[in-house]
């Protein structure tokens, strides 16, 4: 298995297409995302589920997450008692969540393959699972992410413009970070065409603070990556930080007048371990 330490694409497929699901994890994503949930039809969910469970009852070149139904409904406990013991599945993702106590009852109650307890990633879709946010983050050790179902909050919320969410990302930046989880991976951009708009969107999404994308195509994986991975003129100026604060450990400043102490350090060094992916 393919595991990217940073993942930054995360490809969304629907369940009940093995054939687009085989070509998923050929695409080159870093995690493929096989959806349960809004892509599969009510009439098709047992049929969606049977063939995952195939597909995950050997390991897989690149992880495989299963977003499964929404926890409150039927569909979700089949989901869990069958997928949770096979050996392909590498994560969970759980729809819709808006309280500590989902994750806590997932965590607790899902049967684990080998003992060890599976990753479980929280999507907050809700004006209450953003309100809630840390105390989801925060809730269980086999929670491993967060991260916002856009078009299900835009609707919640009554957004139109793109901005409007811009808070409620922050929010969910924060908490993760609050609580020692990874930076969370930005929601899907739904028009597939329009790769330019992507590339702008994912430009803002990493000003506030995410690292990587989901994505509901093969096309926008590339577009994904570039715009995440680091660039010259970033990993110059990370090496020459790491250069400075190997010869001074203390804070200091850089001819060129900047600053650096233990944060940009830090920083430094998440810049050249993303720049590490390309070479």
């Amino acid at each position: 298995m393919t595991v990217h330490p940073l993942p930054l694409t995360w490809l969304y497929v629907p369940g009940d297409r093995p054939e687009v699901v085989a070509k998923a994890l050929v695409s080159g994503s870093d995690v493929v995302l096989v959806d349960l949930e809004d892509a599969v039809a009510p009439d098709r969910k047992e049929y969606a589920r049977a063939a995952t469970a195939e597909l995950l009852s050997e390991f897989q070149p690149v992880p495989v997450h299963v977003r499964v139904n929404a926890l409150d409904s039927p569909h979700a406990q089949a989901d869990l008692k069958t997928l949770s013991p096979l050996p392909g599945l590498s994560g969970l993702r759980l729809p819709k969540v808006t309280s500590p106590a989902e994750v806590v009852r997932v965590a607790e109650d899902a049967p684990s393959c080998g003992g060890g307890a599976i990753p479980l990633y929280a999507l907050l879709e809700t004006a209450l699972g953003v309100e809630q946010a840390f105390a989801i983050a925060a809730s269980h050790h086999a929670l491993r992410g967060i991260a916002l179902g856009e078009a299900d909050l835009r609707a919640d919320l009554g957004v139109r413009g793109d901005a409007g969410l811009d808070w409620s990302r922050a929010r969910v930046v924060v908490a993760a970070r609050a609580a020692g989880l990874t930076p969370p991976a930005q929601s899907v951009y739904p028009d597939i065409r329009d790769l330019e708009g992507l590339a702008a969107s994912c430009a803002h999404g990493r000003t506030l603070g995410f690292l990587g994308r989901t994505a509901i195509h093969p096309r926008q994986l590339p577009v994904i990556e570039r715009a995440y991975l680091p660039t010259p003129e970033e990993i110059e100026t990370a090496e020459t930080i790491l250069k400075a604060a190997a010869t001074d450990p203390g804070a200091q400043a850089l001819p060129d007048g900047s600053f650096i102490d233990p944060a940009v350090v830090a920083g430094a060094h998440r810049t050249l371990a993303l720049a590490r992916r390309q070479g």
